[in-house]
């Protein structure tokens, strides 16, 4: 039996390319175009999980969210949102939410983090807000970074590579995923700008002296491991 997914999604092309998206995954999806009726599908029928916009017309994501909490419904939900800075995804987390995915974002993505949720079978536990990879941590809802005792600063891109290799971790991850998961190409710009970038980050977090954590994997991409 198919799990069943609610989508509450305002924006009809959004909204199509998720459903699409899901459906060809297996899911089982409901959808709604409006706070009001997404919190109405919500509290009338069971689903495993809730993929919630949180700009939305009727009524706002997180007035759904909270009203969902507060009739004791504990469906994990991921909210969708432009809204990408370190206090609006606090905001979410700290208002019920299971896991904030900021947009644009990659399918990939949305559907790797939604497959987490699930496995966590129902909430209850806290949301990721930590990566790490031997001695180099990364804080997610501050989005500040460390190796050791020594402070990192990264551009914004550079943190979401970073961000994107440490879910990856030990994994070699090729220049496509990269492409589709870093910048959000669907297609190959024929640019440097990965090797740039890899380049910038690897200065900041590889200093001379420590062990490398970032690896080129001749032919195929990066990985990024504490192994080697």
């Amino acid at each position: 039996m198919s799990q069943k997914l609610l989508l509450v999604e305002d924006d009809a092309t959004t909204a199509d390319y998720i459903v699409k998206g899901l459906v060809e995954e297996g899911f089982t999806v409901d959808r709604a175009d409006n706070g009001r009726d997404g919190l109405f599908l919500a509290t009338e029928a069971a689903h495993d999980a809730i993929i919630l916009d949180r700009m939305l017309p009727g009524m706002d994501g997180m007035a759904v969210l909270a009203a969902l909490r507060a009739a004791g419904i504990e469906t994990p939900v991921i909210i969708l949102s432009a809204l990408a800075t370190a206090d609006e995804r606090v905001k979410g987390l700290t208002g019920g939410s299971d896991d904030y995915l900021a947009k644009p974002f990659a399918f990939a993505e949305l559907l790797a983090r939604l497959r987490i949720i699930l496995r966590r079978g129902g909430g209850g536990q806290a949301p990721e807000t930590r990566l790490s990879c031997a001695d180099l941590e990364v804080d997610l809802l501050s989005r500040k970074v460390k190796r050791g005792a020594r402070t990192i600063d990264l551009q914004p891109r550079e943190f979401r590579l970073l961000d994107y290799l440490l879910r990856h971790q030990g994994e070699v991850v090729t220049r496509t995923m990269l492409l589709e998961g870093v910048w959000d190409y669907h297609f190959d710009p024929g640019t440097n700008v990965i090797d740039v970038h890899i380049s910038r980050l690897r200065r900041k977090i590889d200093e001379e002296g420590e062990r490398p954590l970032i690896h080129t994997v001749r032919g195929a991409g990066y990985r990024l491991s504490e192994q080697g």
